[in-house]
């Protein structure tokens, strides 16, 4: 027989007995304010179109997407993230749907505000590659190379019309040099102080993003190595959050999340703004087909995923899965 002595006195176990005895000794808890839904609209359709390496993901009609936004609201989802995808026939050099007073986003804009009001934060992605023919984030010069400071002119525009419809916060996701501070006296020089932006900080050249170029229909032809960030690198994002915090920025974000972990913990260890990540269209999109072929059990995966990207320091975390997900924990 074991001495008594022998046995460890100290069992972590002790405190992973029960699920209630798990769920008070959490130390990371995931609410619905946390979540905020990316949603696209697609002009032009009347009905919602489905996104084959997103499934259950569509392009929104203008009506669905006011139901996506009060479903949302119901679940006590934080925000929306607008995204707009104009009629092919639009697209221009400049991107000129994406400054229109009357393209889709602005009308999405006006809808959702007009729908749920304050209920919801209304965010809009302030980029251009949606409504280029060229399908960058940014319009080209005479080389065919994305022109920052040019690009950084029709961001002013976009912060602009954007407020005008009524968006509560900008998203600029380009990855410009400069981009936050022009747009910040954008915003205050047309009168919209209140607006917040949420800067795309560390905004990586991902492998994870094809099935979004699906969502939005993008016409992208080669890469955009040469704005987003190198995978291989970390310090670089803290760089570029000094710059962002400089400029004016109200809350920070990591995108892709998951591979970019690391990155996350770093910024929210570094600031006092709030951090968000965005789980992405890829990152979705595994979970999802792991999930259809029945190697892994799709709500403990997702649960996990999520977990995961607050454990490393988000205070908010853009994700498809954001309603479902948000009446599954109003209902524990």
């Amino acid at each position: 027989m074991t001495p008594y002595g022998s046995f460890p006195g100290a069992r972590p176990r002790r405190l992973r007995t029960t699920p209630a005895m798990r769920r008070m000794v959490a130390e990371h808890r995931l609410h619905p304010a946390d979540l905020i839904l990316p949603a696209f609209v697609r002009e032009g359709v009347g009905a919602p179109v489905p996104i084959s390496a997103m499934p259950g993901v569509v392009q929104h009609t203008r009506d669905t997407l006011r139901k996506a936004a009060v479903e949302a609201v119901e679940a006590g989802v934080a925000g929306i993230m607008l995204f707009g995808v104009p009629e092919e026939a639009k697209k221009d050099a400049a991107g000129t749907a994406g400054t229109d007073p009357d393209g889709i986003l602005q009308v999405a804009i006006r809808d959702v505000r007009a729908e749920v009001g304050d209920d919801l934060v209304i965010m809009s992605d302030l980029c251009l590659d949606e409504y280029t023919d060229h399908g960058h984030c940014g319009v080209l010069d005479a080389e065919g190379r994305v022109d920052n400071d040019a690009t950084l002119e029709r961001y002013a525009e976009m912060a602009q019309v954007q407020a005008d419809a009524g968006v509560h916060v900008v998203g600029p996701s380009g990855m410009m040099d400069g981009q936050v501070g022009v747009i910040r006296d954008a915003l205050d020089q047309t009168g919209h102080e209140d607006v917040s932006i949420l800067a795309y900080t560390a905004k990586y050249s991902s492998a994870f993003y094809g099935p979004f170029r699906e969502a939005v229909g993008s016409s992208l032809k080669g890469d955009r190595k040469t704005y987003q960030q190198d995978p291989a690198n970390l310090r670089e994002s803290l760089r570029e959050l000094a710059l962002d915090l400089r400029e004016g920025a109200d809350m920070v974000m990591v995108k892709p999340a998951l591979p970019y972990l690391d990155v996350l913990a770093k910024i929210a260890d570094a600031v006092d703004v709030p951090v968000a990540a965005y789980q992405i269209s890829g990152e979705y999109a595994m979970v999802e087909a792991a999930a259809e072929k029945g190697w892994i059990d799709r709500d403990s995966a997702i649960l996990e995923t999520l977990t995961g990207i607050k454990r490393a320091g988000a205070d908010m975390i853009l994700t498809y899965w954001a309603t479902e997900v948000a009446r599954k924990l109003g209902r524990h």
